[in-house]
């Protein structure tokens, strides 16, 4: 997905992340969670793969629904990844581990 593309789509897609105290992290816009364990968990939106990372990691709320997820322990990191990178066939733990 070009700048372009993600620029266009950011005027109709509202995403809101909002991450309190490192503990608990709030993620609207979800599509769905494709992978999770207490360590990573990667959750798929509107703008694209989005990996949290951290230790204690536990979903406490997953309503696809409402298209909410969040995930409460030590967050250390959050990161975007194109969701076309999935549809070249790069398997899930390359991308886990880039």
């Amino acid at each position: 997905m070009t700048i372009e593309e993600r620029k266009s789509l950011s005027n109709t897609v509202i995403q809101n992340l909002v991450l309190e105290n490192r503990e608990k992290l709030s993620i609207s816009g979800v599509l769905d969670v494709l992978s999770f364990d207490d360590q990573v968990v990667i959750v798929e939106t509107d703008l694209g793969l989005l990996n949290v990372k951290g230790e204690n990691l536990k979903i406490n709320k997953l309503s696809i629904d409402t298209s909410e997820v969040v995930i409460e322990g030590d967050i250390s990191s959050m990161a975007y990844s194109d969701k076309d990178i999935d549809k070249k066939g790069a398997s899930l733990l390359g991308k886990i581990f880039k």
